[in-house]
């Protein structure tokens, strides 16, 4: 049963539901006998409260760090509803990653919900708001495929996720106090709900108005514009961005177990060797071994797993995954495990079909290692972001100009203004890691590209060469090999830390790895 959506009632709908894309197709019973007997008859709910998380004490640290920063000032993180896939079938739900850093609710949090930071004297209250499940005398416990537990399983009480969380807990319906108090500098991570950004921007509209018209709102910091750039609010983006620049003490731990878990899935996809390249698509196989173990030992993949074989491994973000994986070619693979806390890998080994390297696929695979090693020689706290991808930069223009690809030496090359050698290496060496696979997204320049490199800091070190099927600028012996390797890196106290390193690199360990699976 696919999300099946028998969903009004013989009568009329509860107000509550989502019933319209189906009402002509619904056999829900309506009388009131059938209410009164679907609502009885059910043993009591278990109400012990759990003991806090163990992230919810990080979590809170955090929040104090945003507290500190915003004094005074309404925030409002929503965590995002569902998202609509096809009629009244949704997308598997995840919470905005913003949202699940500040409170530590990851996997089973409950779509809709709202942090709330909420001005008390120097600091804030800070407040989770969600629909708390229906009684089951409640019409939404049956009826109500989006949020009815008949339908979607249990649901926590508000106390359930108070104790879980350590947080203070408050009914969805309750949230409209909150846009009722909604000032002008009251401010909202506009990306992670457009619905609820909305309706703070007319609230933000009518306060404005409401002081023009009483006093003088002429110093009022937002704008008339509804669903307009807003400085203020891109300020709490970016502040949230780069408070997740350094990991904590649990952030680096979820991130060593989705390393593991993303280890095992690379290893499993070596095993189905025999059926992968005995498929049509076989690139399909291997997307689905390793989702298999995503889902085992964690929430999700964390991104749309790259299966490249053959020429496909030149295309940079393949997620189509419907080719033959053939004998003689590589595999390039580009998958991560995403925890239930929402910590992803993010790694990429490239591999011989058949388990061993051609000469040329060798000469490749050996030059895209040797920038990969550059780049971690330069990793230290101090060292600047940038600095990595210059390293690994100097390697791929080195080479390429060695083998005559390049129109000028690879010292003219690395100039600015020419870079011909990023022709076979356009994206970026490095990005941070974490809740997001890119994550960090939203920081300022200053503290992410040129950002000064601090320990606890999390990122991927991933250079490659790809030669296009038809680019007539290399030998043809070339054409159609793509080779990325990617790592996990962590920056420690006195370097850094190579958290994938146990998953094999070098081209011998690539091969005997293979055969162990062939």
């Amino acid at each position: 049963m696919a999300n099946t959506s028998d969903t009004s009632t013989t009568t009329a709908p509860p107000a509550s539901e989502e019933s319209g894309r189906n009402a002509n197709r619904s056999t829900t019973p309506g009388s009131e006998g059938f209410k009164e007997f679907i609502g009885s008859g059910w043993a009591d709910r278990d109400e012990t409260l759990p003991p806090a998380r163990e992230q919810a004490a990080f979590a809170a640290a955090r929040r104090a760090t945003v507290s500190a920063a915003f004094t005074g000032v309404r925030l409002i993180v929503p965590a995002g509803d569902m998202k609509q896939r096809a009629n009244d079938t949704d997308y598997p739900y995840r919470a905005h990653s913003a949202f699940a850093h500040l409170t530590g609710w990851g996997s089973d949090s409950e779509p809709g919900a709202v942090l709330v930071f909420e001005p008390n004297g120097d600091g804030h209250t800070a407040t989770v708001y969600f629909r708390e499940r229906a009684g089951r005398d409640s019409e939404e416990f049956y009826a109500n495929p989006a949020i009815g537990e008949f339908w979607i399983g249990p649901r926590p009480s508000l106390a359930h996720v108070a104790a879980d969380l350590a947080l203070e807990t408050r009914g969805l319906e309750d949230f409209d106090r909150v846009l009722a108090a909604v000032d002008t500098s009251t401010l909202v991570l506009r990306e992670a709900d457009a619905a609820i950004t909305e309706r703070i921007d007319h609230a933000r509209i009518r306060f404005a108005a409401e002081e023009a018209l009483s006093t003088n709102a002429s110093d009022a910091p937002f704008s008339i514009e509804v669903n307009g750039d807003h400085d203020p609010d891109a300020e709490l983006a970016r502040v949230l961005s780069e408070l997740r620049l350094v990991k904590d003490e649990f952030e680096v731990a979820e991130m060593r177990a989705a390393i593991d878990a993303t280890q095992r899935g690379f290893t499993e996809v070596l095993e189905e060797l025999p059926r992968i390249t005995a498929e049509v698509r076989g690139e399909r196989v291997i997307e689905g071994v390793f989702a298999t173990r995503a889902r085992l030992d964690g929430n999700d993949v964390g991104y749309g797993s790259i299966a490249a074989a053959g020429p496909h491994a030149t295309i940079l973000h393949w997620t189509r995954n419907d080719g033959p994986v053939v004998p003689g070619d590589l595999v390039l693979l580009d998958a991560g495990v995403e925890r239930d806390t929402y910590y992803t890998a993010d790694i990429t080994r490239t591999f011989p079909v058949n388990g061993t390297f051609s000469a040329v696929q060798r000469q490749v695979y050996e030059a895209v290692l040797e920038a990969a090693d550059a780049a971690f020689a330069v990793v230290r706290p101090g060292a600047i972001f940038r600095e990595v991808h210059t390293a690994a930069m100097e390697v791929i223009a080195r080479k390429t100009a060695e083998w005559g690809f390049l129109p000028v030496s690879a010292e003219e090359s690395l100039q600015p203004e020419n870079q011909f050698h990023r022709r076979y290496m356009v994206h970026g060496t490095s990005h941070h890691l974490g809740l997001d696979v890119h994550d960090c997204a939203q920081a300022r320049r200053s503290m992410y590209m040129d950002g000064v490199l601090e320990a606890g800091m999390v990122f991927t070190i991933e250079p490659g060469l790809y030669f296009q099927s038809d680019d007539l600028t290399v030998p043809a012996e070339f054409r159609g090999i793509g080779v990325r390797i990617e790592d996990d890196i962590l920056v420690t106290a006195d370097g850094a830390e190579n958290l994938s390193a146990g998953i094999p690199r070098t081209a011998d360990e690539v091969e005997a790895w293979v055969r162990g699976g062939l």
